[in-house]
């Protein structure tokens, strides 16, 4: 192929949110290890794997988090293909990790937390929003050379993979939590015709899986036992 038709050529590079996470006590896990995958979460990434089946996949890469790297490896698995790991792709770190806070839990009315939340903008609470960009779309783009031409599968967090979707398509970067559609299992399709972006989709081929409570604009769960209330896992 020469070199002016392989600028043309069209990849797609699916970015799929991990499964749901056995995390009985709302733990806002984010970068922690030790986080893997529930009965209900090998089933989603099961379902990702039956979705991405007959699709041209040459490549698979995770985040080095066990719950990324659970969920991606089926879908390596059905396409004979080895499981490659990118640090970008992983979580971003946040100064809350390990406790129980998340959006409507009551915690932003405690005054030891109010010096993390001075700038929604940036975030000031965790790793800047900017930096996210970067590190997600060079993972991206890493994907998308070695699948050129075909397709390329990068299992990643919600948080992240919303950010770089925002940036793409021109949203501002600050947003409220509850309204990012990324849910979990959920397939974020980055179509690159040569190095450009050209188009993105969304699909959720495990949504009747999801509890109710974690689809996207879902009011926040206050002190259910089992269900998280942490978002951006």
């Amino acid at each position: 192929m020469s070199g002016d038709a392989s600028r043309e050529e069209l990849t797609v590079v699916h970015v799929v949110r991990h499964g749901e996470v056995h995390n009985p006590d709302g733990v806002l896990y984010g970068r922690r290890p030790g986080y893997h995958l529930s009965d209900l979460g090998r089933k989603m990434a099961d379902r990702v794997a039956e979705h991405l089946e007959k699709r041209d996949v040459t490549h698979v890469v995770a985040s080095p988090l066990e719950r990324a790297q659970e969920t991606a490896d089926p879908v390596a698995r059905a396409h004979g293909l080895d499981l490659a790991t990118d640090p970008r792709l992983i979580e971003a770190a946040n100064v809350f990790e390990g406790k129980t806070f998340g959006v409507g839990d009551g915690a932003l009315r405690k005054p030891g937390n109010w010096k993390h939340l001075t700038n929604p903008f940036e975030p000031s609470w965790g790793e800047p929003y900017i930096e996210q960009v970067v590190r997600m779309m060079g993972a991206l783009d890493t994907a998308r050379d070695a699948a050129r031409g075909h397709e390329a599968v990068c299992v990643s967090h919600q948080l992240p993979i919303w950010i770089v979707r925002s940036f793409v398509e021109r949203r501002r970067l600050w947003h409220d939590p509850r309204k990012r559609q990324c849910t979990l299992a959920s397939l974020t399709s980055f179509t690159y015709r040569g190095d450009t972006i050209v188009s993105v989709g969304y699909t959720e081929p495990a949504r009747d899986l999801v509890p109710a409570h974690l689809l996207a604009g879902a009011k926040p769960v206050k002190g259910k036992p089992g269900q998280s209330k942490a978002f951006g896992a």
